[in-house]
């Protein structure tokens, strides 16, 4: 069962309420190529869950009912669910959004993934956690730094990070400690100059604070510094940020069509509207704009520092 730790005292975070619905993000299930030591979904090689067809079918309705602009596909690794090519064909009309790991695109059966990906000008936002090959492979393991270029090679070769394009790769980075994340202006010259060398390109870096769940908090536990953070992140609250963070404008369905206020939320079985779980079908029609959001001490993630969401930085 998920437990969430409370600081002792612990603030409240303040409450917040959703905003105009943009963005469904959805997640296509938990398995993945990689076994990262900071991922937030736990997700690995071995991992079973899947979204299946007809929840596949209920995601495209739900777009298309609700006309949103965006359709955000996120895992494990989206694209081994065979669901994934489904969605970004029939999505057809909104900005489609590929959270990908790179090294999957150099998977058995992905052979012609990056054509597919820039046949649908999809947005590719990859996740490269350092330029140094020593951080990455630390993070997400051996060979993995060098498998991440050869991905980013084959989607420069179709456009992908060039201007002009219409193709667009961003990279996400993300602290390998206990720490907050630079600023990502000064952070993203010093990705263009250390890649460089390696014949790659990308179009914005985006910096995400590691959230104390899963895996991570895992590792802060065994560290002894699961409290340490905690005081980091509460301590770094900026209010400003409270406007532009995710949860606002997106909804997250999991790979059985459970809907969350973001993915985090689902990974701590936090269900959108309280301790029930709320299925997507019973939101085609149903406003959500004002509904108080669900909330505990890991949104401070999202609001310490420069705050940070899936589309990065909230404040430059």
């Amino acid at each position: 069962m998920n437990t969430i730790k409370k600081l002792s005292p612990s603030p409240a975070f303040p409450t917040l309420r959703r905003a105009a619905l943009t963005t469904l993000q959805a997640n296509l299930g938990y398995r993945c190529n990689q076994a990262c030591a900071h991922c937030h979904v736990e997700a690995g090689p071995t991992r079973t869950e899947a979204m299946d067809h007809a929840t596949a079918e209920l995601v495209i309705e739900f777009l298309r009912t609700r006309q949103l602009s965006t359709l955000d596909l996120t895992g494990g690794a989206p694209e081994l669910n065979p669901e994934f090519r489904y969605l970004v064909t029939a999505a057809a009309g909104v900005q489609i959004i590929d959270r990908c790991n790179l090294t999957v695109l150099l998977e058995p059966g992905q052979e012609d993934l990056a054509e597919f990906l820039a046949a649908h000008k999809v947005h590719v936002i990859a996740s490269l956690p350092c330029y140094s090959a020593v951080n990455v492979e630390t993070q997400r393991g051996q060979g993995v730094f060098e498998k991440s270029l050869t991905g980013m090679r084959r989607l420069n070769a179709l456009g992908y990070g060039r201007p002009g394009s219409g193709r667009v790769l961003d990279l996400v980075y993300n602290p390998v400690g206990a720490h907050l994340p630079p600023a990502s202006a000064a952070l993203s010259a010093d990705y263009r100059r250390e890649l460089a060398p390696y014949g790659v390109e990308f179009n914005q870096l985006l910096t995400l604070t590691n959230m104390p769940i899963k895996r991570f908090r895992h590792v802060l536990e065994r560290e002894h510094k699961l409290d340490s953070y905690m005081q980091l992140l509460v301590a770094a609250f900026d209010a400003a940020n409270l406007e532009h963070v995710m949860c606002r404008s997106l909804l997250s369905v999991d790979w059985r069509g459970h809907v969350y206020d973001c993915d985090f939320n689902q990974m701590l079985s936090l269900p959108a509207g309280g301790e029930h779980a709320v299925h997507l079908r019973d939101l085609l029609t149903r406003d959500l704009h004002g509904r108080v959001i669900e909330v505990a001490d890991h949104c401070f993630g999202c609001t310490a520092g420069r705050g940070s969401s899936c589309g990065g930085a909230l404040q430059s």
